[in-house]
């Protein structure tokens, strides 16, 4: 039925301080967590390897009732709360399934736990095939989507999803993880004075373990095993839920851009974890996502560094109108509603697998300062951070990660242009002169001149960066006196004449990183610099051809007409009287 992987999930603690602290930098808006790195969301992939549950095949929707009575009485046996509801009482509901008693009993391990549950249930569920069967198992079923998947807050369980139900064959074709994607999306963007939030939580908390190691809030335990889910413990925080939220932001706010994982996955085993691979497909795509009447947009674009690509900048999504496209869940259901009919431009995205993500920008300089100018203070929640209120700060931040990023790679495009450099000069020593080699010498002055053209941009990106690292401490050490000043009266001449000079000092500083930032895009779109050592190569136009040309006249026997051939010198004449001439 497609649930096998997530029902052999162990449980996992709860780590409430982590999910509220995410929950308050949620922005409904955009469906995205707002950090100052940047967007971050949890996608289809992360649901489909920490969980094991199928995100690939039919959404999640069909017909919302106005009552659920009919229904669970005739498909599950029980009763509902009220006769417009669609919420069934979880003690009846695990009653009927002989597990009324399901809490760990004091000192009692796992094993004897499930042990004890097996036993009880046992005695109560019908045995063989039939319609008692079939009705256990979707008592079972009921409990696992409406309390796990499709969790609501609160003791009662939802029979929203009953009718899929029905046909208990067809139950392993729906995407539950993405349905189970788009519930945590809605209930991320209710108000963030709700502690906690409904739905499978442990996804938010193996994400995160994934993506921010710096928070050190999980411990890994079996490293191979699968779903992730598996391999992760909660590290338990004795102090105050509070303070632990408080750390947490200032954790956020000061983890540097380098140690955010956006690719954790890279190495996993997908041929182990068939789910994987069924979902590859969805991976990377942005597409809206169906859970009945909750109708989210997965915005993957907005994270393009999760697929190894540098971040264009994006229209950042804003709150959508009641007469626009749904953008998150209708709430106050009060009439039979078809989704399939009620949202089919969504229904047909899924089912065209959404649009494929991509960028062909080669830094994420252009998406910092778009981010820092939408967002701007909004991103900072910790008591450590320095002020930043329209997000001057964070902009550099960001500029001066992928600055340290481009130099990085560029220094091993060096790296290997000089070994390559290197090898050239050995094969030129080699031969007895340039005259009988010339094809050897022309290939190491090429590769001379390609090193120096990467030495160059390598210091020019070194300047660029000691540039930004001043202009980082001076922005911030403006922004604190700015900060200070507007504490001051405003009648004081003195401080109204310091705070203007103090703008006008940040405003020549933000003009001339941008008449600098102009010159390195302008840079960029020429070619220079660049991550790849061909491109280097690419000003010599023969370097391939006669790099390749080299290597075969190596190769070549001698006497071989392999490669390019030279007019052989003309045979001595015999001498007249000689040879076999008769």
């Amino acid at each position: 039925m497609g649930f096998r992987p997530f029902l052999r999930l162990e449980e996992l603690a709860p780590d409430v301080a982590l999910i509220q602290a995410l929950k308050e930098r949620w922005d409904p808006e955009c469906h995205a967590f707002l950090f100052p790195w940047g967007h971050m969301i949890p996608t289809l992939e992360d649901v489909v390897r920490i969980t094991g549950l199928r995100i690939d095949g039919q959404a999640v929707t069909g017909v919302t009732y106005t009552s659920y009575q009919e229904l669970v009485e005739r498909l599950l046996g029980l009763e509902v709360r009220g006769e417009r509801s669609s919420l069934v009482q979880r003690t009846a509901l695990q009653a009927s399934l002989g597990v009324a008693n399901a809490r760990h009993r004091t000192g009692e391990g796992q094993a004897d736990y499930m042990a004890r549950l097996t036993e009880d249930a046992r005695a109560v569920l019908a045995e063989g095939e039939g319609e008692a069967a079939d009705r256990d198992l979707r008592r079972f079923l009921i409990l696992v989507i409406g309390k796990l998947i499709l969790g609501t807050r609160g003791d009662p369980v939802s029979c929203r999803c009953l009718p899929l139900l029905e046909d208990l064959s067809s139950l392993g074709s729906y995407a539950w993880g993405a349905a189970l994607l788009a519930h945590l999306f809605d209930s991320l963007g209710t108000s963030s004075r709700e502690t906690g939030v409904a739905g499978f939580f442990p996804l938010l908390q193996v994400w995160a373990y994934y993506h921010l190691p710096s928070l050190g809030r999980g411990v890994a335990r079996r490293r191979s095993a699968v779903p992730l889910l598996q391999r992760w413990r909660f590290c338990r925080d004795e102090r105050s839920l509070r303070r632990q939220v408080t750390l947490i932001h200032d954790s956020l706010d000061t983890i540097p851009f380098s140690h955010v994982q956006w690719t954790p996955y890279v190495g996993e085993n997908d041929a182990a974890q068939p789910w994987v691979e069924r979902g590859h497909p969805y991976f990377g795509r942005d597409i809206w996502l169906h859970c009945f009447n909750t109708v989210v947009p997965l915005h993957h674009r907005l994270v393009a560094r999760t697929l190894g690509l540098h971040q264009a900048v994006a229209e950042f999504p804003t709150q959508q109108r009641a007469w626009e496209r749904p953008g998150r869940s209708f709430r106050g259901i009060q009439l039979v509603t078809d989704w399939m009919v009620r949202v089919r431009e969504q229904l047909d995205d899924w089912e065209q697998r959404g649009k494929e993500v991509v960028s062909e920008v080669t830094s994420d300089e252009d998406y910092f300062r778009a981010y820092a100018q939408r967002y701007g203070a909004q991103v900072y929640k910790g008591t450590q951070r320095p002020l930043d209120p329209e997000g001057r700060i964070a902009s550099l931040e960001g500029i001066l990660h992928t600055t340290i990023q481009q130099r990085d790679d560029l220094q091993a495009v060096v790296d290997q242009l000089r070994a390559e450099l290197d090898r050239a000069q050995q094969m030129v020593g080699g031969a007895s002169s340039s005259r009988e080699d010339p094809g050897r010498s022309v290939l190491e002055g090429q590769l001379a001149s390609a090193v120096a053209r990467a030495e160059d941009a390598f210091a020019q990106l070194q300047e660029w960066e000691l540039e930004l690292r001043n202009a980082l401490a001076r922005t911030t050490t403006l922004e604190a006196e700015m900060a200070e000043l507007r504490l001051c009266p405003e009648t004081a001449e003195a401080t109204r004449h310091r705070y203007e000079l103090l703008r006008s000092e940040m405003k020549g500083l933000q003009r001339a990183l941008a008449l600098v930032g102009r010159s390195r895009s302008a840079a960029r779109r020429s070619g220079i610099p660049s991550s790849s050592a061909g491109h280097y190569l690419t000003g010599s136009s023969g370097w391939r051809r006669n790099e390749e040309e080299a290597r075969r006249r190596e190769r070549a026997p001698e006497g071989s007409e392999t490669g390019p051939r030279a007019m052989a010198p003309p045979s001595p004449r015999p001498l007249e009287g000689t040879g076999d001439s008769g």
